[in-house]
């Protein structure tokens, strides 16, 4: 697998179902390598390198060590990558998300079952300029031309690929494990929250995120409770520092900075609701895992959304802060409702969006041809 920057970690979604995938496939007996993207990590003011090869949970991992400048980083990454596993004659070749499946043509012309999983439009990210978006489509370009086979996330992706390209899809969406509800201890000891006492925001910070408007909506709203906004900024720090600004002046809202592990199940245990307000999303595996939770989620009317609730949550109109406000102020103001949502989604959420399910979908995708049978 080729296209997560780093694998374990909770760097983005990507990297949460690379491992989920991988580390399953390894235990049913399948021989996995994963090709990470890692950045040079800075400890005491000096450069270091992880080890360039090593195993976790029966997978074999090579970090690939990336040139940190966006933009390039990501593409240089992907073609040394990829010259690497052709020369190790592996049976299939995954991609994931658009940019490394600009590589895809190479495995592909030297005749190795190609897979490439979409995630999202990536192109359409705000954050990109304008060589990096055109890279990006040409990325999307090529999986069309040359993968063997293309997942995707969602109905509505499916959609796009048939629209666009006339390309057929195989829809295997991101999943979900059930967790153990944790007390709020550490949460409580850092920032004084407690159970119920918070709105919950946990995700990358970015533009087409849509924190912007929930910010400036939930200034408007008369409660007592906060938000909180957990997450680090990924390659946007001048956006991180533009939204704590925008928050200045509300004692109510809290920026947490990227959260993980205890700290970050106490988040999703004890939050009144979940907030997404998106304005792009691939599958959020934020939303899953709150739902998965039993938290009520608020979120904007995106197809991707509205797919994963399915009814078992809220939804505003995208972009639109007056309707977000609305819809805060309701649900702040209705506790019964909130419970009622608690009531049924955790146990839809993990049955319907199940890892192991999913990981014999891939699998049996990757053999389709018989070749791996």
């Amino acid at each position: 697998m080729i296209g997560q920057k780093q694998v374990p970690s909770r760097l983005g979604g990507i990297e949460v179902a690379v491992e989920a995938l991988s580390v399953r496939m390894a235990a049913r007996g399948h021989d996995v390598t994963l090709y990470n993207s890692c950045r040079y990590e800075k400890s005491e003011k000096k450069v270091k390198k992880r080890q360039s090869r090593w195993d976790y949970r029966g997978v074999h991992i090579y970090d690939r060590s990336a040139i940190p400048v966006k933009g390039v980083s990501a593409m240089l990454s992907s073609l040394t990558a990829t010259l690497r596993a052709l020369s190790e004659k592996y049976d299939c070749i995954h991609f994931h998300a658009e940019g490394p499946a600009a590589m895809s043509f190479l495995p592909h012309l030297l005749g190795i079952r190609t897979v490439v999983t979409i995630h999202g439009l990536d192109w359409k990210r705000s954050k990109w300029g304008k060589f990096a978006s055109w890279y990006l489509k040409q990325g999307e370009k090529t999986a069309v031309a040359c993968a063997d086979e293309i997942i995707v996330l969602s109905r509505a992706m499916q959609r796009y690929f048939w629209e666009t390209y006339r390309r057929q899809t195989v829809l295997i969406p991101n999943g979900i494990e059930k967790p153990i509800l944790k007390k709020a201890q550490l949460i409580r000891q850092k920032w004084g929250l407690e159970k119920d006492s918070y709105i919950l925001y946990l995700g990358r910070i970015v533009p087409e995120k849509g924190l912007e408007i929930l910010v400036e909506a939930f200034k408007q709203v008369k409660t007592e409770k906060k938000l909180v906004i957990a997450g680090g900024p990924a390659d946007t720090e001048s956006f991180y520092r533009k939204l704590q600004n925008m928050a200045e002046g509300d004692q109510r809202i809290l920026f947490t900075g990227f959260v993980q592990g205890e700290i970050m199940e106490e988040l999703f245990s004890n939050c009144y609701f979940y907030c997404l307000p998106s304005d792009l999303e691939g599958m959020p595996i934020s939303l899953l895992e709150a739902m998965s939770y039993g938290d009520c989620c608020l979120c904007s009317d995106i197809a991707e959304c509205a797919e994963v609730l399915d009814g078992f949550g809220y939804l505003f109109k995208r972009g639109d802060c007056e309707d977000l406000r609305i819809m805060l102020q309701m649900l702040c103001g209705n506790p019964e409702r909130i419970q009622a949502c608690r009531s049924q989604v955790s146990d839809y959420v993990c049955s319907r969006y199940n890892w192991d399910t999913i990981t014999e979908q891939t699998l049996a995708l990757y053999a389709r041809d018989n070749s791996l049978d």
